[in-house]
């Protein structure tokens, strides 16, 4: 059985999470979430990027057929 305490550490202070009001869980929960969705979106323009790089390539190979 694991009877770890989860802790929170932020701004160099840690706290035992248990101990947390109701409301910090939520901001807590809420941080999480707005990562998430920041993660994603990172993700989301690494990958238009690499769409776009391979359309400005396509575009070159057809440019130098022309002339």
């Amino acid at each position: 059985m694991n009877n770890k305490k989860a802790f929170l550490t932020f701004d160099g202070k840690k706290y035992a999470f248990d101990e947390l009001s109701d409301n910090v869980k939520e901001i807590i929960k809420n941080l999480q979430i707005a990562d998430a969705q920041i993660k994603m979106h990172e993700d989301t323009l690494k990958l238009l990027s690499l769409g776009r790089d391979s359309l400005a390539n396509n575009l070159r190979k057809e440019i130098a057929n022309i002339e």
